[in-house]
């Protein structure tokens, strides 16, 4: 598989590759953790708001998002 950037073509990584062939897997998996999270609120709070709660559980999971995207420019991941 090739890249095509600013005119410039270039053949993709095994590790673009592989992330690339499990994209879907990975989106999935985190959209299963946010669901599962959301019913587990629905259990502890029979009455929650299921749009706020929707919402906070987006801002808990961006927050670590951004968290893990500092430890990649901090360079955590370099040897992991």
């Amino acid at each position: 598989m090739s890249v095509i950037k600013e005119g410039v073509i270039t053949t993709a990584t095994p590790v673009q590759k592989d992330l690339k062939n499990r994209k879907d897997e990975v989106r999935g998996e985190l959209e299963d953790l946010f669901k599962n999270n959301l019913k587990i609120t629905d259990w502890n709070v029979p009455e929650a708001d299921d749009q706020s709660s929707s919402e906070i559980l987006a801002t808990i999971l961006q927050e670590k998002l951004d968290e893990i995207k500092e430890e990649i420019q901090n360079r955590k991941y370099e040897n992991y």
